[in-house]
């Protein structure tokens, strides 16, 4: 079997050593041509992974024609903002039979979409999945044991990409939930900022685990609001993937939200970072789209006003603290009392 990944970031570049150590002939492509011609002469993706040795059946291509044109599965691997990019530079070059992947974790600004309604805009007739869940490129890449989520529309998409993705450390379980799994991944990035902000502002766990606990319960208001399901947000594409994010070293968004507790602007906390901070479009675009929706989201609403209104991360936290006295799960007091 031949696969495409799109994207030489960290996560795609993780993705293809999995694959191509399971057997399958990889071919990795990235628009920055200098990152596929240091792959190909180091066998080792210097900017984004240093330190992983890649495999032989991974190999850089140079054109996205090249990546795809035999593949029987399509990675795409961009940053989420570039994922409607992509897909126009694929357009003419999918067939049908061939099966989209998406690793991106976002919300479309603008749109308000995710990314699987991107791709499927380009593409209504292929089969496309989502994989997402805890799993930090640098571990994957090294063989540490790690546990996914893969969804699709169509169970046995989701049970064929179970299968080509999973090893003996990387395992993969199927959700049919594909609104819920895709929220979860994107929303937990914006989360995992403030959290990396307590840090910055030198506050200790008692803060993280309430932005945590209370984050979890937003990404479930806007994720049911969508039609997704509560119980999808207690799994790996939910809890799992928002402890990885708020709590690991790997975290670009902690590292992001950190320098901004310390002070940072944001260009420059971006700038010292030098990769994609995912969670700061997707707070513009869960911002816009909790107002759309009515969705409370007390936490999503203050770092966006830390980020593009240059409030004070302090006077942020004090707002959050004073809010309106409520109960902690409200459908569940109306009940009871």
């Amino acid at each position: 079997m031949r696969i495409g990944v799109l994207g030489s970031g960290s996560w795609g570049t993780a993705i293809g050593v999995l694959l191509s150590k399971k057997g399958y002939e990889v071919n990795l492509w990235d628009r920055n041509s200098e990152v596929i011609e240091s792959i190909n002469q180091t066998r080792e993706n210097i900017r984004y992974l240093p330190g992983v040795l890649l495999p032989a059946g991974l190999n850089g291509v140079n054109t996205i024609d090249e990546c795809v044109k035999e593949a029987e599965i399509i990675v795409i691997a961009v940053p989420s903002q570039a994922v409607r990019k992509v897909c126009e530079q694929l357009r003419g070059l999918i067939r049908s039979e061939q099966i989209l992947v998406s690793l991106a974790k976002g919300i479309e600004v603008g749109t308000s979409k995710r990314m699987s309604q991107v791709i499927e805009e380009y593409f209504p007739d292929n089969r496309i999945a989502v994989l997402s869940g805890p799993s930090h490129a640098e571990e994957v890449s090294r063989d540490i044991p790690t546990a996914v989520v893969v969804t699709s529309k169509e169970r046995e998409t989701a049970e064929c990409i179970q299968d080509i993705f999973i090893t003996p450390k990387f395992r993969v379980y199927t959700n049919p939930d594909v609104v819920g799994v895709e929220i979860g991944g994107a929303v937990k990035n914006i989360i995992a900022i403030a959290a990396g902000i307590s840090d910055g502002l030198g506050y200790g766990d008692n803060t993280k685990a309430a932005l945590m606990t209370r984050g979890i319960a937003e990404i479930a208001r806007l994720g049911e609001a969508l039609g997704a399901e509560y119980l999808t947000f207690a799994g790996l594409a939910g809890i799992g993937d928002l402890i990885v994010t708020c709590t690991s070293i790997h975290s670009r968004n902690r590292r992001a939200g950190m320098l901004l507790g310390q002070g940072k602007k944001l260009e420059e906390a971006l700038a010292e970072i030098r990769m994609v901070v995912e969670g700061v479009n997707t707070t513009r675009s869960t911002y816009e789209l909790a107002k759309k929706l009515g969705v409370d989201m007390p936490i999503t609403s203050e770092l966006y006003r830390i980020l593009f209104e240059g409030k004070d991360p302090r006077y942020a936290v004090s707002d959050l603290m004073l809010r309106s006295k409520t109960h902690e799960i409200e459908e569940i007091a109306v009940k009871m009392w």
